[in-house]
């Protein structure tokens, strides 16, 4: 059986790291509020300052009992460092360290397998600009096509390559990926990534003929939505809310 091991590394680690699995902790607890989760397994990461290693969830704890001290510290080639009891998942691995390996800017990478992201992922023609929302994304969305469970170290390359630039990615029959400078970022952008897919599987089933949202509106909005929302500074203007949200949740994140 995995119990839950119960440990502090507060005092441990360096007072940026620190906060960075805070905030990574409270990402998890509110990935599982928004019931976004799998169970056990999808996966968010984030770098630790100033290193290249990152912090992952440990391999078989559900996202409500994620905490800033048994979050997992690897290295790029999946080395688990610091002497952590867990384990990481093989297909968060191959995904993450990928990511982080080639996107400076990508401090978080939040990697799930929500309904609406599959759906709209599997679908040709993938997202549509028939929301405000998918206007947030749709300027800096890629597509990764499905390759089976991501254990392939081979993958690794194509994905980097898919991912190019962009913050937004939709994986056909498998899920939505974000990158974000900070885990705000990364957070707020999967949740404008997911209300835009949940949105239009609502107007594909309802049936109608869907108003389409003009072309220089679509290239314009997201200037707008840039400094205001989905940008350096729209998840950093969110998550101190989200902060306050987990911590009315559960404050057990934070130990």
């Amino acid at each position: 059986m995995y119990e839950l091991a119960h440990f502090s590394l507060k005092d441990k680690v360096s007072p940026e790291e620190w906060q960075t699995r805070i905030d990574l902790a409270a990402c998890y607890r509110l990935v599982d509020h928004m019931r976004w989760g799998d169970l056990i397994y999808t996966h968010i990461s984030a770098k630790v300052p100033g290193t290249e290693h990152y912090l992952v969830n440990a391999f078989g704890l559900g996202f409500d009992e994620v905490q800033a001290s048994n979050l997992v510290k690897v290295d790029l080639h999946g080395n688990i460092l610091d002497g952590s009891p867990y384990e990481i998942n093989p297909a968060g691995f191959t995904i993450h360290s990928a990511i982080h390996e080639v996107r400076e800017d990508a401090k978080c990478v939040v990697h799930l397998h929500t309904k609406a992201t599959i759906a709209v992922a599997s679908m040709k023609g993938g997202l549509k600009p028939w929301s405000q929302y998918s206007l947030f994304s749709l300027p800096s969305l890629s597509y990764h096509g499905y390759e089976g469970l991501a254990v392939n170290d081979n993958e690794r390359k194509r994905l980097q390559t898919d991912l190019g630039n962009t913050n937004h990615m939709l994986l056909p029959n498998h899920g939505g990926l974000t990158v974000g400078p900070t885990v705000g970022d990364a957070f707020m952008r999967f949740y404008d990534l997911e209300r835009a897919c949940d949105i239009q599987l609502a107007l594909m089933q309802a049936g109608g003929e869907v108003m389409e949202i003009p072309e220089p509106i679509v290239k314009g909005i997201y200037e707008q939505a840039s400094v205001v929302h989905s940008g350096t500074t729209g998840g950093q203007k969110a998550w101190p809310a989200m902060l306050r949200k987990a911590y009315k949740l559960d404050p057990s994140f934070c130990e």
